[in-house]
């Protein structure tokens, strides 16, 4: 009673410290609409600069952009931290429905310091990211292979290329912004909803007469009284110090038919459907086939093996057998490094959980787009609460196998898998830290995530051990005998890395294609919110995982060989292997990374993806054996 009483006060100091340090924002479940009269202030917020080049975000502010008189950050929450958002104030303020023209911002003189950070942000392909009314701003162009128009999420910081027949290359910067705003108007109210937030980026060497009067300043480049506006023919600005530097921007008010509920649409259909489709094709042939393999295991093999079994009358015609019924004695005998076999169990169940749940939730629509971060963090949430599965699974498992230190298997559960993940975490941090970058983790964020691990999530593992230890036993369906059976030699094809390796080729065959675009959007920076395929995948992963494990399995104990424990568990496994060589092969050939810091913060990345899928196909798949050998040992007539 004191252990549990110690455990909940515990358990409710930690969630009262996590809510207080992050502002309550952990989960926000989207964004209620709001209505604009015409003429109402909007403002637009900047959020980080990125690049698919580096992986490396930075906050707007960190380029000598025009800024309001005071910067004010945003509230944000777990994820947005942990993704590098950095969502401050701007001076770009719009009124709503009212057309404006060459709005000046300011004028910057730059130095040779901040024209070297120009050039090196341009050289790097780095976007800016801005938001109205929680939308992102997009930019729109055709490809010239499609019809459809295609949204590209920020605009370049400038460009680099030869002018005026120049044989030197130069940078020249996005210095006129000319956005679109859409708005759904209801005719009731005169009310109005945004529904778009779109810019054309220009490069423009601007010109203004007399004095410089701020924005009083008449531009002779970009003139709203003569009604003159940018276009692709004027000067572009170059990127030189003592280069003075004007930051204008126009803004229109497009009426639109998308409603307020459909706007994001735009943004998360992009994918193309036929592609997905055809992945699930791909996917459920591999499991029909597998699944026709264990039919005919289960319902041929199986059956004629135990009705001969059952049928044998005397000893001397069991011993002539051959087969899987010969390792009986055997076969629940507990394997090498049961420990840390109960440990991989208890966090694949952590994981699965974790899993299921948010594809849940993503799929019913809790997870809503407009809420930057969301979906980080519900499952790293998800994942401390899962918590209390694994304490349970992995101290049911280990009471099953004779052990009897339940708070020794708890704290490796607890303990293990975290603390590999955190060791990578914590040095690609220092690197990214390094590089002053905003996708570094602040020390606050930090805290909070040591405070979810020890304060929650241990504390849970403890519960769920002791709750899974005070039950009974799970008892074997056959008695285990004191001397272990010789082994024969087995068959090259059976040898154990053999089968191992070719038991993650189906798995990973599975969700390659989908693997596909989820790489996308994690390190191109694009939308990726079709859970509906994803989940049909993870749930063809789950089979599939099953089916290979259970076929494998039983070829081994046809074989006489009863160490299934570790394989049941590697062979499913295994397909965490070949995810890391796609990603090695992802990497070469569609990322255009080239900084060394960048190169081993997607390998860092990838790696903990590749551990954590293995912990989670590993688990499926020796499930699937743990229940299938229990089946078939619980029909035979054991002597």
């Amino acid at each position: 009673m004191a252990v549990r009483g110690l455990l909940a006060s515990q358990l409710w100091i930690a969630v009262f410290l996590l809510l207080f340090v992050h502002g309550f924002s952990f989960y926000l479940p989207g964004v209620a609409p709001q209505d604009f009269q015409k003429g109402d202030l909007l403002k637009v917020k900047v959020n980080k600069l990125t690049s698919t080049k580096t992986q490396l975000p930075y906050s707007y502010y960190s380029l000598p952009y025009c800024h309001p008189q005071s910067i004010v950050d945003s509230a944000e929450n777990l994820g947005e931290v942990l993704r590098g958002d950095r969502i401050e104030n701007s001076p770009y303020e719009f009124k709503m429905r009212e057309h404006q023209m060459c709005n000046i911002l300011c004028l910057i003189t730059l130095n040779a310091k901040t024209a070297k950070s120009f050039k090196e942000k341009i050289d790097d392909e780095y976007r800016v990211n801005m938001i109205l009314d929680n939308l992102p701003l997009v930019v729109p162009f055709r490809r010239q292979d499609q019809e459809s128009i295609i949204y590209q999420d920020g605009y370049p910081v400038g460009l680099r290329g030869q002018y005026a027949g120049s044989k030197d290359e130069k940078h020249f910067i996005h210095n006129h912004l000319a956005f679109t705003v859409k708005f759904h108007k209801d005719l009731q109210t005169d009310s109005a909803r945004i529904v778009g937030f779109e810019v054309k980026p220009f490069s423009v060497k601007h010109e203004y007469e007399g004095k410089w009067e701020g924005k009083k300043t008449r531009l002779t480049t970009c003139d709203p009284h003569a009604k003159r506006t940018v276009s692709n023919s004027e000067s572009p600005q170059e990127v030189e110090d003592k280069k003075d530097i004007i930051f204008t921007y126009d803004v229109e008010f497009q009426e639109s038919d998308i409603k307020w509920a459909s706007r994001w649409d735009t943004y998360l259909l992009m994918a193309d459907d036929q592609i997905h489709w055809f992945s699930i094709v791909n996917s459920l042939m591999i499991v029909l086939f597998l699944s026709g393999m264990v039919a005919m295991i289960m319902l041929r093999t199986l059956y004629r093996d135990i009705s001969k079994y059952n049928q044998l009358e005397t000893q001397e015609e069991a011993q002539e057998e051959t087969g899987w019924k010969l390792v009986h004695g055997d076969v629940f005998r507990p394997p090498v490094y049961s420990d840390l076999l109960c440990v991989y169990v208890g966090t694949g169940v952590q994981f699965f959980g974790m899993i299921l749940v948010t594809m849940i939730f993503a799929v019913l629509g809790f997870l809503s787009p407009s809420n930057r971060g969301g979906l980080m963090t519900a499952m790293l949430l998800l994942w401390v609460f899962m918590g209390l599965f694994a304490g349970y699974s992995s101290a049911r498992l280990y009471k099953m196998f004779k052990g009897t230190e339940w708070k020794k298997i708890t704290i490796k559960t607890a303990f293990m898998f975290p603390a590999v993940v955190s060791a990578i975490f914590f040095v690609l941090n220092t690197l990214i830290w390094g590089e002053k970058s905003s996708g570094a983790v602040p020390f606050g964020t930090m805290f909070a995530l040591v405070l979810l691990w020890f304060g929650i999530s241990v504390p849970l593992v403890f519960v769920g051990s002791y709750v899974g230890f005070k039950k009974p036993a799970i008892e074997d369906p056959v008695k285990t005998n004191k001397i272990p059976r010789q082994i024969p030699e087995q068959a090259w094809y059976m040898n154990p890395v053999f089968s191992i390796l070719i038991g993650g080729i189906l798995p990973f065959g599975a969700v390659f294609i989908e693997l596909f675009f989820i790489l996308t959007s994690i390190w191109l920076h694009q939308f990726y919110y079709i859970f509906g395929f994803l989940f049909i995948v993870f749930l063809i992963l789950i089979v599939t995982c099953a089916e290979i494990t259970i076929v494998l399995c039983y070829f081994q104990l046809c074989s006489e060989d009863y160490h299934w424990w570790w394989r049941s568990y590697l062979t499913s496994g295994s397909s965490a292997l070949y995810l890391f060589l796609y990603a090695a092969f992802y990497f070469f050939t569609k990322l255009d990374i080239t900084k060394l810091v960048s190169g081993i913060l997607y390998f860092g990345y990838m790696l903990i993806v590749s551990y954590a899928f293995f912990v989670l196909t590993g688990t499926i798949g020796f499930y699937a054996c743990f229940w299938f050998t229990r089946l078939i040992y619980s029909s035979v007539k054991i002597d």
